[in-house]
């Protein structure tokens, strides 16, 4: 009973601590919008069209596999008293349902960012889920993502209505030129074929008429077979391929062993999963698609 009792006091300390850091928080950003995003992607999304009209908080640390993230307490405590929740959908996040049904917070507006994208069917396994969940590596796709974020942002803060859709306009434009001036140049050459750690550039391919094959499944998930490999290694010479692109979090065994039997040079790629180089999403993107470019030449 007495270990009961302090584990109980002890829990509700931490809650109490946590809730007065986040009154603190809220005190000093108490004119801006609390939005709270599932990973990294829809932070840099939401950024794009906030900016510093909202305060954000991203449940998944830097360096955490979004995959695999579970919600700790914390995470769902932040939910508490958010005004709006930005999660990716297409089964990228598996804990979403749980967890706001595990919350009271009737006032949440909940935004699913991927609503109105048609979905890539997961070939790979349906563990996880039937779709193919990276939509926001396309620029498109980003298009339609942003879109709901800025709708879900005018809705809670209708006063800064003209503000949010300044920025999504701005970063429509972005978009729209770097998809254009990449569209321009893939266009021009005949090689579409390339190769990653794993298949998270489906919607992206979609995008350009490009052929993706990776060591890995959609959601990164063990070393391929040997028949795999030689498959791959096959694919690599019929295909030319010189680069194979490696992302954070994947591990690179494979590839490196993939490019050495081929001749094939490594070389970084974003998912924008995770905060990396400190590059926010547009320079990702516009480094991905010049990467995949070049190795295609």
């Amino acid at each position: 009973m007495l270990k009961k009792f302090f584990f109980s006091l002890i829990l509700v300390v931490a809650i109490f601590s946590f809730t007065a850091c986040s009154t603190a928080t809220n005190s000093n950003n108490s004119n801006k919008l609390k939005v709270v995003v599932s990973f990294n992607a829809m932070k840099e999304l939401t950024y794009a069209i906030g900016k510093n009209k909202i305060e954000i908080i991203n449940m998944t640390p830097n360096g955490t596999e979004p995959h695999d993230f579970e919600p700790k307490t914390r995470d769902i405590l932040a939910l508490q008293d958010a005004k709006v929740f930005i999660y990716n959908g297409l089964d990228m996040e598996s804990w979403v349902d749980k967890t706001l049904k595990s919350i009271d917070n009737k006032n949440l507006i909940k935004v699913e960012a991927s609503n109105g994208i048609k979905p890539i069917k997961n070939t790979s396994s349906n563990e996880h889920g039937i779709y193919d969940p990276h939509a926001w590596l396309s620029l498109k796709a980003a298009e339609i993502e942003s879109k709901n974020i800025k709708n879900a942002l005018v809705k809670a803060d209708p006063k800064n209505k003209n503000y949010y859709e300044k920025n999504y306009s701005d970063f429509k434009t972005q978009i729209d030129n770097l998809y254009d001036e990449y569209n321009n140049k893939f266009k021009n050459i005949k090689n579409k074929s390339f190769v990653t750690g794993h298949a998270a550039f489906g919607y992206l391919c979609r995008d350009y008429g490009l052929n993706q094959e990776s060591v890995e499944d959609v959601f990164a998930e063990g070393e391929p077979s040997t028949k795999k490999l030689a498959d791959l290694i096959t694919y690599c010479k019929k295909n030319n391929v010189k680069t194979i692109f490696v992302e954070d979090m994947v591990s690179p065994k494979v590839s490196n062993t993939l490019a050495r039997e081929v001749g094939a040079k490594v070389e970084k790629i974003y998912t924008v999963e995770s905060k990396e180089d400190g590059k926010d999403y547009l320079q990702s993107m516009q480094y991905n698609l010049e990467k995949i470019y070049s190795s295609l030449q």
